[in-house]
């Protein structure tokens, strides 16, 4: 009886630091939102698992590096502990230090546990390059809706203002 008593203590506690280890989070990306599975105890770096990555993001790791289709980002070598980590069975991957690496910007609420990945520089620039504006809806002051591409082959002035 005893023995089982220790071993079900031992069990629980287990089961307790391996909680307190994990929390849940929220990652944006991509406009997809994903409830996610964090190491605790960082609170400057996302590490998630590797099955939480792919869902999340659609990348995975592969002995090439972080891929999605066609699209590959090789881990430096020297720094493979920044990215990765064994605890147990499960692996970790810090998915903050990995948007640092491929310049992409992110911002996070630590206090609710959402983190927002934002495009990378290369997709932001991508508009730039083509002299081709991404195309947007808005009202007008009717309440009429009008998108960019209505306009395309004409030219267009575009008046901004922001309260901030």
């Amino acid at each position: 009886m005893v023995k089982y008593l220790c071993a079900t203590i031992g069990l629980a506690l287990w089961v307790t630091t391996a909680a307190a280890q994990q929390t849940k989070h929220i990652v944006i990306y991509e406009g997809v939102v994903s409830e996610v599975t964090a190491m605790a105890g960082s609170s400057t770096d996302l590490w998630i698992t590797t099955a939480d990555l792919t869902r999340a993001t659609r990348f995975a790791i592969k002995p090439q590096g972080v891929c999605r289709d066609e699209v590959c980002f090789p881990l430096p070598k020297n720094r493979q502990a920044e990215f990765m980590s064994k605890r147990g069975a499960e692996t970790w991957f810090n998915l903050s230090e990995f948007a640092r690496l491929i310049k992409q910007p992110f911002a996070t609420d630590s206090k609710n546990g959402v983190w927002y990945f934002g495009p990378r520089i290369e997709e932001l620039n991508r508009f730039v390059t083509s002299l081709e504006a991404p195309n947007f809806t808005l009202p007008d002051l009717n309440g009429k809706l009008h998108s960019l591409s209505d306009f395309r082959g004409k030219k267009v002035l575009l008046v901004t203002w922001a309260s901030w």
